[in-house]
């Protein structure tokens, strides 16, 4: 097995760390955290759910995550029809600051204050861009199926001002629509960006449990799905935040991954280049 591969094959698996979830309201902010049982000098990310989702609906994605000692804050707010993104991509860094502001478990949990990351899913995502180019220190950006947000992630001053290096992960199917925006995101960001998608996947795939709109068909689970997103996250983080270059394949574009394509987001699919023009002429007319 070629050593990527195998290092995928073996980030699918829960990490070596015994995983502490806590109750980030203790700290004033409605939410979770997760953290390794023990550990100094952590790595941690905040983490912005999807539209009507929470925290609890990623319960094995940020366990999986905390599983090989990265900390986990996960702000469980704006879970309404009508969130604000703005408010989430505060939310975000607010969590950031209760983590690195505090000692975590027992008190000898803590986080590198260099070694911080953003993450969101969906509409997350997009939060996730949005407060990232507000805080100048995020050392890493994973944006999982990113959808529009308002104001709009893609906007001069919002992507392009986020330099730290991105994972941006997309399905096949939802790659230039006008609920998903993983190319233009990727072409947006200011930093070095990774655009990888997964075969056969959706991005309503990874949100585990019975959604509110699970009954219309939108939001299954997909298993498959979420194990990919957690190995090819996982192995980013740990390059880009925990510094572990054994994982520098998980920011390769050259690097192979079987069931996954990277894509070139400045050379779209021959199928695509019409739809791709078309979002950005309207993100264009909303005020991009």
């Amino acid at each position: 097995m070629p050593k990527t591969q195998k290092l995928v094959a073996d980030l699918t698996k829960r990490g070596p760390h015994r995983v502490l979830r806590g109750d980030l309201a203790l700290a004033g902010l409605p939410g979770v955290i997760y953290t390794p049982s023990e550990g100094t000098g952590l790595p941690a990310i905040a983490f912005a759910h999807g539209w009507m989702t929470g925290a609890s609906h990623y319960d094995s994605t940020l366990r999986h995550l905390a599983s090989w000692g990265i900390v986990v804050v996960a702000p469980n707010t704006q879970r309404g029809p009508v969130p604000s993104h703005s408010a989430l991509a505060q939310d975000l860094l607010v969590a950031l600051d209760v983590c690195t502001g505090i000692r975590l478990g027992t008190g000898d949990i803590s986080v590198h204050p260099a070694k911080l990351g953003l993450v969101g899913h969906s509409m997350g995502a997009g939060a996730a861009v949005i407060a990232a180019a507000q805080r100048s220190d995020v050392a890493a950006l994973g944006a999982l199926y990113p959808a529009p947000t308002s104001p709009r992630a893609l906007s001069p001053g919002i992507a392009d001002a986020v330099t730290a290096p991105a994972l941006v992960l997309g399905s096949p199917s939802e790659l230039n629509s006008l609920t998903a925006e993983p190319v233009a995101l990727a072409d947006a960001l200011g930093g070095p960006t990774l655009l990888r998608v997964i075969d056969k996947s959706e991005g309503d795939g990874m949100v585990e449990g019975r959604k509110l709109l699970s009954f219309l068909g939108v939001g299954n689970a997909q298993p498959k799905t979420r194990r990919s997103v957690q190995a090819l996250l996982t192995g980013f983080l740990l390059h880009r935040l925990a510094g572990d270059d054994t994982y520098s394949d998980f920011s390769d574009p050259d690097a192979v991954v079987k069931g996954t394509e990277v894509v070139d987001p400045n050379a779209p699919t021959a199928d695509a280049p019409k739809k791709v023009s078309a979002i950005r002429q309207l993100s264009h007319l909303a005020g991009r």
